[in-house]
């Protein structure tokens, strides 16, 4: 099999060359080159449309990383980019009093999400997940968290610990999800003293493979938090609006306390939320205080409003669902076509193509060659990340993603044969 061309990537490094002067290592997070494969991925983009993007050295790719997971319709997507463009000329967005799409959005939450009774917006996931964990302190007067999954960069549960003193997350423990056990120990030392267990309904660990939940492991989790008075968050910045308009809890029929919310609410707009139960959340009225200049802008509130306008309408999620099943339906008959340790775990929405570790690390070695492929041949997915499906996704470009697929597996097969 030929191996694909390199892409030209001159302008993006040249442009990142120059960031690192500017920018401490030239750009920041899981968008440095390291996080994808360095020499064979591009750093900055121009454009997208759709699902499409253009680098700054003209290379297209079908994207499938979808700007981490909040484009759910697709890039430039005109209805919500003129809702918010009328908004901004129209009315205007930041004002020091609230506007009154913040009483519009709260009153559509509670139609769609399962455990929203009141709501409090912000602008990031790190935002919600952190607030989320003070209102349930405040609320029960009890210190220690139970913790699953990615929940994002602040300091009580970033994973890296650099500039963060150990005090600020020693009353933070993890335990692995479907591992009902593993949470059941840890409460018994430290139930009492819990306020909250915090977890991804359906499993999406940094770099690992996608698990969806056990029978009984999320009933299981609610049984807990209820035995020892803890407030059940489950962490939906990944798996609200994509799994179904009520996230994780609306597919798989076990309720929070409290939910967090953002990326598709918005479609690439800057909005998240915390909603929930009403006697938990009222400790965000008198006990504690959040509160950002930019937490009210109404352009997010508007962007999402209009995002969740689209995705009933246009019944996106089972538009998503349906092409993704068959998608992945078919890169399942691929990996086993070729039998070259390739793995796939997820749904139809959110999926991850690994490689089975094995003693020697040729695992790494066959997950860099078949990315490098993917990408050269125009097809963006990261080695470290799972990858999305958008609505403008179409059913051509799958094909031609489930072309580069098959021969990027077939390349494997043929260089580790």
């Amino acid at each position: 099999m030929k191996e694909a061309p390199k892409l030209n990537i001159i302008k993006s490094q040249k442009l990142f060359d120059e960031a690192t002067g500017l920018v401490p290592g030239g750009v920041l997070g899981a968008r440095k080159p390291t996080d994808f494969i360095r020499g064979e991925y591009p750093i900055f983009f121009d454009s997208g449309k759709g699902c499409r993007l253009i680098d700054v050295d003209g290379n297209e790719f079908i994207d499938f990383l979808c700007g981490y997971g909040p484009i759910i319709l697709g890039y430039r997507e005109g209805e919500v980019d003129e809702a918010v463009y009328e908004q901004i000329t129209g009315k205007g967005f930041c004002f020091t009093l609230t506007q009154k799409y913040q009483n519009i959005l709260a009153k559509k939450l509670t139609q769609l999400v399962p455990s929203s009774e009141l709501s409090i917006f912000l602008k990031t996931g790190s935002d919600a997940t952190t607030a989320s964990i003070r209102i349930a302190r405040a609320h029960t007067n009890k210190l220690k968290v139970m913790r699953c999954g990615y929940h994002g960069w602040h300091d009580w549960c970033v994973e890296m610990k650099g500039g963060i003193p150990s005090k600020f997350y020693e009353d933070v423990f993890e335990f692995r999800y479907n591992s009902l056990d593993q949470l059941e120990k840890l409460m018994d030392t430290h139930g009492a003293e819990t306020a909250a267990i915090i977890m991804t309904p359906f499993g999406h660990p940094n770099h690992e493979k996608m698990e969806i939940p056990k029978p009984g492991f999320l009933e299981g989790v609610r049984d807990i938090a209820d035995r020892y008075r803890a407030v059940l968050v489950y962490d939906e910045i990944r798996t609200g609006f994509r799994l179904s308009m009520g996230g994780g809890q609306e597919l798989y029929g076990v309720v929070p306390d409290l939910t967090v919310l953002g990326k598709a609410m918005a479609n690439g707009y800057p909005i998240s939320v915390v909603t929930g139960k009403k006697d938990i959340m009222m400790a965000a009225a008198h006990r504690l205080f959040i509160s950002s200049t930019f937490f009210p802008n109404s352009d997010g509130f508007v962007a999402a409003l209009k995002t969740i306008e689209i995705l009933e309408r246009d019944n996106v999620l089972e538009n998503i669902w349906e092409k993704g099943e068959r998608f992945i339906g078919r890169i399942k008959t691929l990996i086993d076509k070729y039998d070259v340790g390739a793995e796939l775990t997820g749904v139809a929405p959110m999926f991850y193509i690994t490689f089975e570790k094995d003693e020697t690390g040729a695992y790494k070695e066959k997950r860099k060659d078949f990315y490098i492929q993917l990408i050269r041949k125009g097809f963006f997915f990261s080695p470290f990340h799972h990858a999305y499906i958008s609505f403008r996704h179409t059913e051509e470009d799958l094909e031609l993603t489930l072309r580069a697929v098959d021969e990027c597996l077939a390349f494997v097969k043929e260089k580790y044969a």
